[in-house]
């Protein structure tokens, strides 16, 4: 007889670090109807994020793999700091209920926040609630995170203590990250890689490899020489749609 067995994992598996993603995008375009007509936010765009090897499997909805932090911390008022972050672990299978507190109390000690998991989230300031957001996200530890603006709100204080944290973090858990910015200096403290949209539709126009050692200083000079010919490059992209508008 044959009997099914159901593999339960650990945290300690759960904590390991995963090879970052290889994210491929082949000529994708997106368009919405607006009242004006048809409107074309993306033409043919196509990236690669090579990091490490695909796995082949193409993307063709949500998943585990891949999760997202929002501009909003977007946390549940009613669950507290703990429960937040245990949320998504909650939907996790294979895993004890122990394990997911462990994971859980991890995060939270990885973005600073251990002595608050038990703090309601209306108590919390602006960078605290993305901290817990952050943690929330990477607590069931996906192959790929995608940050849309996350730091946008907040004052520059508190972004620059967190252009510190996000890359100690990426240090310790090696991510794949995909950030959207339109703060120049932030892109070039961030990302390995810088992407230059244009508008009306969205294309790449052109990429920056920024090379510099990290923790990088969001304040430094060398990073503002690369903030710089990113603006220029930024600026020439809107003449051209100005022309074209024309």
């Amino acid at each position: 007889m044959l009997r099914a067995v159901r593999r339960h994992s650990s945290a300690t598996e759960e904590l390991q670090i995963i090879a970052p993603s290889k994210l491929a995008i082949e000529n994708v375009s997106k368009s919405f109807q607006s009242a004006s007509g048809i409107v074309l936010a993306l033409d043919r765009v196509s990236l690669n994020v090579a990091e490490a090897l695909a796995d082949g499997k193409p993307v063709t909805g949500p998943g585990r793999e891949r999760l997202v932090m929002f501009q909003e911390p977007a946390l549940f008022p009613w669950l507290d700091v703990f429960g937040n972050v245990l949320f998504g672990l909650k939907l996790k299978p294979n895993l004890t209920n122990k394990d997911r507190r462990d994971v859980a109390k991890y995060y939270l000690e990885l973005v600073g926040l251990s002595r608050f998991e038990h703090a309601n989230i209306h108590e919390l300031s602006g960078g605290m609630k993305q901290r817990v957001s952050l943690a929330r996200a990477l607590a069931p530890n996906p192959r790929v995170l995608l940050m849309d603006e996350p730091f946008a709100a907040l004052d520059a204080l508190t972004r620059e203590q967190l252009y510190g944290d996000i890359q100690k973090i990426w240090k310790a858990r090696r991510k794949t990250i995909v950030f959207v910015t339109h703060n120049v200096r932030e892109a070039a403290c961030l990302g390995d890689r810088v992407l230059l949209f244009s508008p009306h539709p969205g294309r790449i126009q052109e990429e920056f490899t920024v090379d510099l050692p990290r923790p990088r200083d969001i304040n430094s000079v060398d990073l503002a020489a690369h903030a710089t010919q990113i603006t220029k490059a930024l600026k020439s992209v809107g003449k051209t749609e100005t022309i074209a508008a024309k």
